[in-house]
């Protein structure tokens, strides 16, 4: 890194005094001569000079890497002091005067004044007059200063600072350095909210306002003695000792809170803390005041070790006055490599439990999860070794019934034990290139649950199967064939209707052959370059038919229509029923690729499959499916730009002339922050719905308004408008409503959102969030309404991201 020249005192065996004023002309020709120097030195003709031999400069260029933030105690004791100044004297390891514009350097030091003494022996230095110092990045400005530059200890006068990591501000009566990473503010304040630019009068929207204030730069943190919250002047927090971040490192302390009204809960206040217990494991511990049930808490405990990670969540809310009982919630993810001579071995856990039917229905925490009334629990331990994988475990499920609405159960599995082969070449059987999958498990059935006039049903049984599977791929450019064998036999045992044991098996083989063709050619379209291809495909599948009419169903359903399903050789999902497939489907696709990404510009597709015999197999309580053509299939996504997208699926019965099912979905996301979804979804005689989803900046819509500080200048800030809308067309009302605001002050942000749900055909459940969060104090994705990026597509929270700052961002 280049310096400017500047006056240097040198050892010498004699005091020295001497006075030096450099004009503007001298220094601009001092820095030129320097860097005529520095160009002669590493010019190219001089390097290839000195490598060749004919040079002998002995001087030997090297990399210096990166210019370091940090050095050791014994480099910082060597590292030398610049001085600069109108007038400087001086004596060799005595006392330094330097006057008018003064400056002194060290590595991470810059102190700027009127006056500076420094004695060179010691280390002590005093500034004054109009003094800035910069530490490591930190910068302080005031009107007096003495400080050790080698210790780093000493105090400052009626400073202002502003500290590198988060720029934080504050003023203070008095700072006293301690060392390079410790201060204490004295009659201070500290906030994010930034200084006016050209200076001014500092009235911060929010800050902290103590006696003392400890600033602890190894651990990040700040402790306010006699510490006190204000926003807009108006106190909001006060306690004996506040603790506040001082980065954006984790640490320990309140996060977000947030007030609302529930029409279900009433009046609403949730002041989660956070425990940064470890680097690699931490807690969560959020208490919950709702006026009409009571306090509920939640811990939410985070764990990552060498050979294990996972997350565990517990609820208790006792004596919930709208129920009359204790209510609880608990829930954990585990894995975790366990140590085995041979192989890996590998447990894997899912634990998810509540105390009673109407839990989901009264809290969001699992009303919001992929399981709704089903909460699955169960562990598996796998071992793998080579091309083999034996596992073993358990499966239960609780499910939360309503009255108004009940369901039947799922099957538990309880054990259940797997064992898996796969190989990709059968050399060894003059087979190369052909893969081979085997796959066997043994599971016991077993569930009970109320039936519909309250009598109790208990059924299940033994379950032995195994499948096996060849198959190889041929393909060249342009075109592939891939055939594919399966075997598949079941054993059960169970009880029939009067309760007598019963022996049943099946064996069902099953063959299929995939094939394509793909064909490119060159497009030019609406201005741009494309690779436009046709993708003809034609899938044979043949299974004949067995009986399973006797055979129970424990984990069979139908699999969703899609161009996927529609090219495999079945219609059943698990495996207790094996569809008698005798199909033929076709399918054609189109795609433009760009030319210079490779990206995939639009895609269409249309696919339909012939039967030609009837499907005799079916689910209980299901008619034969007859032979003849299945519903057409058709399908386009067009993603034009990285703004826009449009996806659409059309299921379209031929008999009926009828749509059975179509969904088309768009979203317009033109840049951070803004984002605009919409998608309407129809399947017949079961449901028609429309999703609305957005995040979009106020000031596009009602007029340009400045942009929002983000803690870079001084003004007003930005509102956006968030929310999620998703609306029963059949039942003419919305299901779920989440709407509301949030205002980005640069140094805090506002949230106020209204949600309303659907909990049965009867009953909804209404609420108002309103939530303040400081920039610097908590962060958005451990907040109060983290759900508004799990509800709302594309949500980007307004404060995201870790900046890791330099202190050479600051260099003067």
């Amino acid at each position: 890194m280049t310096q400017e020249p500047t006056p240097t005192l040198r050892r010498r065996s004699a005091p020295l005094q001497f006075h030096l004023e450099p004009t503007p002309i001298a220094r601009a020709l001092q820095v030129l001569v320097a860097a005529m120097a520095l160009a002669a030195v590493t010019s190219p003709s001089m390097v290839r000079a000195q490598q060749s031999g004919d040079v002998d400069s002995g001087l030997t260029l090297r990399s210096g890497g990166m210019l370091q933030e940090n050095l050791s105690p014994e480099l910082r004791r060597q590292v030398p002091t610049f001085v600069y100044g109108e007038q400087i004297e001086g004596k060799n390891d005595g006392n330094t005067v330097i006057e008018g514009d003064a400056e002194l350097r060290r590595h991470d030091q810059v102190i700027r004044a009127d006056r500076i003494e420094h004695d060179q022996s010691t280390g002590d230095t005093k500034a004054i007059g109009q003094v800035r110092i910069q530490r490591n990045g930190d910068r302080f400005s005031g009107p007096r200063l003495e400080m050790n530059v080698n210790t780093d200890k000493g105090f400052f006068e009626q400073p202002e600072y502003r500290l590198l990591k988060n720029e934080g501000t504050g003023n203070a009566s008095r700072v006293d350095f301690l060392d390079k990473d410790h201060m204490q503010v004295h009659e201070g304040t500290y906030s994010t909210c930034p200084r006016p630019p050209g200076g001014g009068a500092w009235k911060p929207d929010w800050l902290v306002r103590g006696k003392r204030i400890d600033l602890d730069q190894v651990e990040d943190v700040g402790y306010a003695y006699s510490g006190v919250l204000e926003f807009k002047d108006v106190p909001i927090l006060a306690a004996p000792i506040l603790s506040f971040p001082i980065s954006d490192a984790r640490k320990s302390g309140f996060l977000s809170p947030a007030v609302g009204v529930d029409s279900l809960n009433g009046f609403e206040v949730k002041a989660p803390y956070y425990f940064n217990l470890a680097p690699n494991y931490d807690l969560t511990l959020t208490p919950t005041l709702m006026g009409k049930r009571g306090v509920d808490v939640e811990a939410d405990f985070r764990y990552l070790m060498p050979t294990f990670t996972g997350q565990a969540r517990a609820a208790l809310l006792p004596s919930d006055r709208l129920r009359d009982e204790n209510r609880w919630f608990y829930s954990q993810q585990h894995f975790q490599r366990l140590p085995s001579p041979v192989g890996a071995l590998v447990l894997g856990m899912n634990l998810n439990r509540v105390s009673d039917n109407n839990y989901w229905r009264d809290f969001e925490r699992v009303a919001d999860t992929k399981w709704g009334r089903l909460l699955p629990s169960g562990g598996n331990l796998a071992w793998y070794y080579g091309n083999w994988m034996v596992s073993a475990g358990a499966n239960v499920y609780q499910t939360l019934q309503d009255e108004t609405s009940r369901i039947i159960p799922p099957f538990n599995q309880l054990p259940q034990v797997s064992a898996a082969y796969n190989r990709f070449d059968l050399n060894l059987l003059g087979l190369p290139e052909w893969e081979y999958q085997f796959f066997a498990n043994n599971s016991r059935f077993r569930r009970s649950f109320l039936d519909t006039d309250n009598t109790r049903v208990k059924d299940g049984g033994d379950r032995f199967m195994a499948s096996a599977i060849l198959t190889r791929r041929w393909q060249a450019p342009g075109w592939y064939v891939q055939p594919r064998a399966r075997l598949h036999a079941a054993q059960y045992k169970f009880d029939d209707t009067i309760g007598s044991p019963l022996t049943k098996s099946r064996v069902v083989p099953s063959l299929s052959v995939d094939s394509g063709l793909i064909f490119e050619r060159n497009a030019d379209m609406f201005g741009r370059s494309f690779v436009q291809t046709l993708e003809p495909r034609i899938f044979l599948a043949y299974t004949p038919f067995r009986d399973q009419n006797e055979l129970p169903n424990y984990d069979s359903g139908f699999v969703d229509y899609n161009f996927m399903s529609m090219f495999w050789d079945g219609i059943y999902g698990g495996n207790d029923r094996i569809s008698d497939l005798k199909a033929m489907t076709v399918g054609l696709s189109s795609r433009l690729l760009d030319v210079g990404t490779g990206a995939e510009i639009l895609r269409l597709g249309i696919a339909q499959r012939y039967l030609f015999d009837d499907i005799r197999v079916t689910l209980p309580g299901r008619s034969i499916i007859p032979k003849g053509m299945d519903d057409l299939l058709l399908a386009a996504r067009l993603q034009f730009n990285r703004h826009w997208s449009l996806d659409s699926t059309f299921q379209f019965n031929q008999e009926t002339r009828e749509s059975t099912r179509k969904t088309i979905g768009g979203r317009y996301t033109p840049g951070d922050h803004k984002v605009i979804s919409a998608a309407y979804r129809f399947q017949r005689d079961r449901s028609e719905q429309l999703d609305l989803g957005w995040q979009w900046p106020l000031s596009d819509l009602f007029g340009k308004l400045p942009d929002p500080l983000r803690g870079k200048a001084y003004g007003p800030g930005q509102w956006y408008t968030v929310g999620k809308i998703n609306y029963s067309i059949e039942e003419r009302k919305p299901i779920e409503v989440i709407a509301g605001f949030e205002y980005d002050a640069g140094c805090w942000l506002g949230r106020v959102v209204l949600q309303r749900q659907q909990t049965s055909s009867t009953t909804r459940n209404q609420k108002i969030m309103f939530q303040l969060e400081f920039n610097g104090l908590a962060s958005l994705g451990t907040g109060s309404l983290q759900n508004l990026g799990d509800s709302i597509p594309r949500y980007k929270a307004l404060r995201d991201g870790e900046i890791v700052p330099s202190r050479f961002e600051n260099y003067d």
